[in-house]
């Protein structure tokens, strides 16, 4: 299933449509602000497991990362000091991934590796589904072993390609191609681990 979102004015109806399929354990893709992604509701351990499995993500050897809405709710799912928390508000909405150690709401599945990437992307369409879904989303780049641009940015393409695949796909328009920013806020320090689209304002 393919719908159409704008950015700028979010219908409500469809919005509702995309919440269903995550409520209901499925994988949908959507646009961020870097590139497209694949998730699902966070907090859903069998839909974390079916996305781990499709993308080959070991979850105990990578990061997983989560969408959330806004700031407010951060310290549920990670655990987060008061200069970490300047540093992620002067930078989101944006394109980064801020690193932070796990809390014990997340489900087991993301203690493996005892730390999480948490997104909130300058983008309203994924923040606008986020918050009517009232959990966070998994989130994993599209990106994919074939580096055929077209595929990873252009919705009607992309639903080609993974209609079979995930439960719904949102076409929010054209994406990018740089991933974002991952910034380790896990030591005493925060380090810059890949530096992508985002430049982190200090």
């Amino acid at each position: 299933m393919l719908v159409k979102l704008y950015e700028t004015n979010t219908n409500p109806k469809d919005i509702e449509k995309v919440v269903k399929v995550l409520q209901d354990g499925g994988l949908v893709i959507y646009p961020t602000d870097t590139v497209y992604a694949m998730g699902c509701d966070a907090l859903n351990v069998r839909a974390v497991e079916r996305i781990c499995k499709l993308k080959g993500i070991n979850p105990s050897k990578s990061n997983l990362s989560i969408i959330c809405y806004d700031l407010s709710n951060i310290s549920e799912y990670a655990k987060v000091d008061n200069t970490t928390f300047k540093l992620m508000k002067k930078n989101l909405p944006g394109p980064f991934t801020f690193l932070l150690k796990t809390t014990s709401s997340l489900p087991r599945i993301y203690k493996d590796k005892k730390m999480v990437g948490i997104r909130i992307p300058d983008n309203n369409i994924i923040r606008e589904i986020a918050r009517i879904l009232g959990n966070p989303i998994l989130t994993t780049s599209i990106k994919g072993d074939d580096e055929v641009v077209e595929y990873l940015t252009d919705p009607e393409l992309i639903n080609e390609k993974y209609e079979n695949t995930v439960d719904l796909i949102v076409d929010g328009g054209y994406g990018g191609i740089d991933g974002s920013t991952i910034v380790d806020c896990t030591d005493s320090e925060p380090t810059i681990t890949r530096q992508g689209k985002g430049d982190l304002i200090w």
